[in-house]
This record gives C-alpha cells, sequence and structure tokens, in this order.
C-alpha cells in the first residue's frame, strides 16, 4: 500500500500482464496528481505499477498464462488467486476497483465483488465489435463503468445500461511525436534518398517463425530488382537473436534496434518509407508515425478456422478497423505469400498516390486514438475519481 492520509481513498488496481501494468502505472500517476497526493493504492501490477508505489498482493507474473494448455496446470492456483484478490479489496475497504485488461482473470474478481458496494471499473473494453458480441450484457452486470480505448466501441455497449468513458490508446500517451528519422539515418549511414522498408514480424514467437520465411523471401525479391536496399527492423529482447539469425540470409543491409527501447523504435520508424508488418498493435504504432504499411499475417491453420466462424471484423488490422476501411492492404494465411506482397510493397515504396492516401487516412487514425488531445491517463482518473467519489457520496 502507498504512503497518503488513513483517511485518503483506496484505490485498488489489479494489472495482468506487462501492457496493463504499463497503463495502471500511468493511472496512478494521474490519481495522484489529480487528489493532491491523497490517493492509496493496492492490488497486483508488475515493475512499472511498483516503481510508482504499488505494493503488489502477489507477483503478477503468475497472470500471464497464455494459451488453454498453459493455463490448464495452474488452474487451481488461479482460482485461489481470485479469492485472494477479492478478499483483500474487502477487508482494505477500497474505494473503486479497477482492473486492467485480462480479462479471463479480472472478469472473475468482477463478479465476485457483486454486491460488495465496491464498485469496479474496468480499463481496455473486452472487443465485443470482433467476437462474443453477448459479453456487452454480461459485464454490465457487475461493472460499474467502462473505459474504452477507441471511439467506435461506444456504440456496442450502447443500451447494456454499462456507464462508458472514451479515454483513448495508450500510444497516444507513449509514442514520441517528434522521433528524428533523418538523425536516425544518419547515424546507421542510410542515404536520405534510399527507400527503407521497416519489417515487424511479431511480438511472439509463433509469429515471427511463420512470418520472418515469407517476409525473407519479399525482401529479397524486391533487392533483386534494385528496389530495396535498406531493411530496419525492431526487435523486442526476447527474439532478437532468432530474428538477427533469419536476416543473416537477406540481400540487404539490416538494421536491428531494440524494440523494446521507445526512443529507437519510433526513430526508426520515422526513419521508414514503408513497412510490411503482422496485425497488432504495431498498425497502430505506424499509422501514428505516418508510415505506409502493408499488413501480413499467417496462424495455426486451426486457430483460423475457428476464427473465420466467430469473427465479426472485415479488417484484420487494428489502424483499418479504426479507419472503417482498408487503407492499408491486407493477406492472410494463403494470400500471405512473397509473390504477393513484393508487388505490394513496392507499391507503397514508390507510388505516390498509393503512399498519400494512406498516410492522408492515418491522421485520422492518430485523431480517432486521441493523439494530440488530453492524455488518456488523466481522462481514466477523472473517470475513476469520480465513481469512487460517487461511491462514497
Amino acid at each position: 500500500m502507498t504512503d497518503a492520509a488513513e483517511d485518503a481513498p483506496l484505490f485498488f488496481l489489479v494489472a495482468g500482464e506487462a501492457s496493463g501494468d504499463v497503463i495502471g502505472a500511468r493511472l496512478m500517476m494521474a490519481l495522484r496528481a489529480l487528489t493532491n497526493g491523497q490517493a492509496r493504492f493496492a492490488g497486483i501490477g508488475g515493475e512499472h505499477m511498483q516503481g510508482a508505489g504499488l505494493e503488489s498482493l502477489f507477483p503478477m507474473r503468475e497472470l500471464s498464462i497464455m494459451g488453454i494448455f498453459e493455463v490448464l496446470p495452474h488452474v487451481p492456483k488461479l482460482l485461489r488467486r481470485i479469492r485472494q484478490t477479492e478478499r483483500a479489496a474487502r477487508r482494505l475497504s477500497a474505494r473503486v476497483v479497477v482492473t486492467i485488461d485480462s480479462p479471463d482473470f479480472c472478469f472473475r474478481v468482477g463478479k465476485r465483488l457483486k454486491g460488495s458496494g465496491i464498485p469496479v471499473v474496468h480499463y481496455v473494453a473486452p472487443q465485443v465489435w470482433a467476437w462474443r458480441p453477448g459479453r456487452a450484457h454480461k459485464i454490465a452486470k457487475f461493472l460499474a463503468h467502462l473505459l474504452l480505448l477507441f471511439p467506435f466501441e461506444e456504440k456496442y455497449f450502447a443500451g447494456t445500461g454499462l456507464k462508458t468513458t472514451f479515454v483513448g490508446h495508450p500510444l497516444a500517451e507513449g509514442f514520441i511525436g517528434d522521433a528524428d528519422g533523418a538523425q536516425f539515418r544518419r547515424a546507421h549511414d542510410i542515404p536520405a534518398d534510399e527507400a527503407l522498408l521497416a519489417i515487424l514480424p511479431g511480438s511472439r514467437h509463433s509469429e515471427t517463425s511463420r512470418h520472418l520465411p515469407i517476409f525473407g523471401e519479399t525482401v529479397n525479391a524486391l533487392a533483386a530488382r534494385n528496389i530495396l536496399r535498406w531493411v530496419v527492423i525492431p526487435a523486442v529482447p526476447a527474439l532478437r537473436t532468432e530474428i538477427a539469425a533469419a536476416a543473416k540470409n537477406w540481400s540487404v543491409d539490416v538494421v536491428l534496434v531494440d524494440g523494446s527501447a521507445r526512443e529507437d523504435k519510433y526513430a526508426a520508424l520515422a526513419a521508414s518509407t514503408g513497412a510490411l508488418t503482422s496485425s497488432g498493435t504495431a498498425t497502430l504504432e505506424l499509422a501514428i508515425a505516418g508510415v505506409p504499411m502493408v499488413v501480413a499475417y499467417r496462424a495455426n491453420p486451426v486457430t483460423v478456422a475457428v476464427a473465420r466462424r466467430v469473427v465479426r471484423v472485415q479488417h484484420i488490422a487494428l489502424a483499418n478497423i479504426v479507419a472503417g476501411r482498408r487503407a492499408a492492404p491486407e493477406f492472410l494465411q494463403e494470400a500471405c505469400t512473397p509473390s504477393r506482397l513484393a508487388p505490394a510493397v513496392e507499391n507503397i515504396l514508390l507510388d505516390p498516390k498509393a503512399r498519400a492516401d494512406q498516410i492522408e487516412c492515418f491522421r485520422g487514425v492518430s485523431r480517432q486514438l486521441g493523439i494530440g488531445g488530453t492524455a488518456p491517463s488523466d481522462l481514466a482518473a477523472k473517470a475513476v475519481l469520480a465513481v469512487a467519489q460517487n461511491t462514497s457520496a
């Protein structure tokens, strides 16, 4: 628990993974600023939240388990942790509980707190717009408020009785808008007039193992036609060795940067002419940076077969979903081949009209994500504090 007056409101925060830990730390700092330091914190968090003053109830890494086969052996312990979390919130008389993403764990805690008199605010809405739309009505039964990352999400919760607030995407707060692309090129001896392609093959081994061979062949095809000589790859530390080994066989000069270091990553994006990327948050980062992109993705065939039956969105790239149209071309599964990708990448590198169309569209995406407006953590803090004050009234 953090230091503040004993009668200061206690905010009980629960994060279950690294991205939620960053969001939670920013929220803590915003709440502290909004209350002139009169806020106490307890709950579960990682290094960022602990750095902001949280003493975690137990290690957050226990909740960072992905996949059904990985989860099954841990079910008894996870159930104990759910009960422990709920009991701690009650015992500490939390003014409000804020759960951040990680719906499998957080929603179970929220359900157990129903009827306790402690309101539960959830930060990062479940993607009901993509699949399982019935969840919107289910979570409305135990949540007091929902904080949204995307403006288009509001309509999916209308009619449920659940109060929502659009706060903006965390990238709006963490993105370095003035990253110096020209300096990046000078530092790596990349000529200002040559095309530089950013390659973002994914953040998990299951993604990079499928994408790197295809992306490599695509790069080599472009190099053979003298269209491309330089590539930059932001690589997270856990995947750097794998990525470096794969890129050794590419017929271009490859610059590897630390994908976990924001300054390095965003300078690399600012320097890039275009990008070949997997889907995910990377497409939003590229959109904010104004980098034209081609989106390519291959997944396990069984996973894809299931997804095609339940997923309700027309696009897989978040940048396209926010834009409401396919601004960036998408090549999925069978279409994700070097012969299909190479012409598309050539187009975004060399065709002024194709480039301008994406760049203009991405300006709108950036505005929708909250770029240039009030920081998402500040908007979230105001909403959370309002819930807490209504509870104490």
